[in-house]
């Protein structure tokens, strides 16, 4: 059903109008009513209105728009440009597509750059062809639904980060490869990026960390052909995050020095002092850290530097009620609303934890839900 059908249907309904009421002066009852049920093809003028008789400021291409932007924010979205994306729903002329028969399409793409997603109205889906029922199923949450409808390069590697942050990381390998097989057929060089560094990133948290390097180093070639100076920030702190778990606390420590600091860098390179028994220069890196504006959501930033902070200021840490509280409660947070690396970062002050207090149960449990970790050099 199309789009314009389809809202007239719904907006007489909203307004409780009959259909005699609707269309006096416009056409025909009959021919509304084969409109409402999208077997009539109504010029752009009786559309406009309908339209405009239940409130509605319909646009068209009478008003200078065309199918073109909404391919390029198409083009946009499938090269994963989301900056750029972003700055194209943002201009002014945007909110007209929202009310054109590109509506819908303006409306996904929209929605696609916001974050947590909020899907539309399920009783849109009736007006939608299979692209655009794709970008609903993502925005519901279900990627891989979405796949079956619509394969490409995009939605590979959005279905690989989704099975990522669940810790499903063969699947996501397995979709990141995918991903960049046809962002190569389809010379989109960012998804091939992207890709490689998801791949890397599942490696890493597999402790395979031989792979993970080899992604890494495809991944640095590529940010660096395309002058994606965050991309590059990201492969460098995920390395030096890695160091800190293989216990190269020095490596880790110069590398995240020479980085632009925020809340992340600064509370892994506490973590380098701490092990290194710098403790002054760690509280003031935490300090530091806690002036930063936070960057994960439910104040896991804080939770996180909190965990540090009372490991270096009380004596007898595994014995503290409150570091305790806290190391629990800040892994739960993670485990909850981040993907699984978070969590198995800080997995091993967990255990520590454990096993100072011969809860060993839960620690076989926790190592059930990480079987990667054991595999830890």
């Amino acid at each position: 059903m199309k789009y314009a059908h389809f809202l007239i249907r719904q907006e007489r309904l909203r307004h409780n109008w009959s259909q005699e009421g609707l269309c006096s002066g416009i056409c025909t009852v009959s021919y509304l009513s084969k409109i409402e049920q999208d077997k009539a093809e109504p010029s752009d003028e009786i559309v406009q209105l309908l339209l405009e008789r239940l409130g509605v400021h319909w646009h068209s291409d009478a008003d200078g728009l065309d199918s073109s932007r909404i391919d390029e924010a198409y083009e946009l979205l499938f090269s994963y440009d989301k900056d750029g994306l972003q700055k194209m729903v943002q201009q002014p002329d945007w909110k007209l597509y929202l009310q054109s028969p590109w509506g819908l399409d303006a409306q996904l793409l929209e929605r696609l750059c916001a974050y947590p997603y909020e899907p539309l109205d399920s009783s849109l889906e009736v007006c939608m062809d299979l692209r655009q029922l794709a970008l609903q199923w993502v925005l519901k949450g279900t990627p891989k639904q979405a796949l079956q409808l619509y394969p490409c390069a995009w939605l590979y590697l959005e279905t690989g980060i989704a099975q990522y942050a669940k810790g499903n990381f063969p699947q996501a390998i397995s979709l990141s490869q995918q991903a960049n097989q046809l962002a190569a057929q389809e010379g989109f060089v960012r998804i091939m990026l992207m890709a490689r560094m998801l791949m890397g990133n599942c490696y890493s948290n597999g402790m395979d960390f031989t792979s993970m390097e080899m992604h890494y180093h495809v991944a640095q070639r590529l940010a660096q052909a395309l002058g994606d100076t965050d991309s590059l920030e990201d492969i460098t702190y995920n390395r030096a995050a890695t160091q800190i778990e293989l216990g190269q606390y020095k490596a880790a420590y110069k590398t995240l020095s020479q980085m632009e600091p925020n809340i992340q860098t600064l509370h892994k390179l506490a973590i380098c002092q701490e092990k290194l028994g710098d403790t002054a220069g760690a509280l003031a890196t935490l300090d530091k850290a806690e002036a930063m504006p936070q960057v994960l959501p439910h104040h896991i930033s804080k939770k996180r530097l909190r965990v540090v902070r009372l490991r270096l200021t009380e004596p007898d840490y595994l014995h503290s009620e409150a570091y305790g509280d806290a190391l629990l409660d800040c892994f739960q947070s993670c485990r909850t609303h981040l993907s699984i690396g978070y969590a198995n970062f800080e997995l091993p002050w967990v255990l520590e934890w454990y096993e100072a207090h011969r809860q060993y149960k839960e620690a076989y449990a926790l190592l059930q839900d990480f079987p990667a970790f054991g595999k830890k050099p």
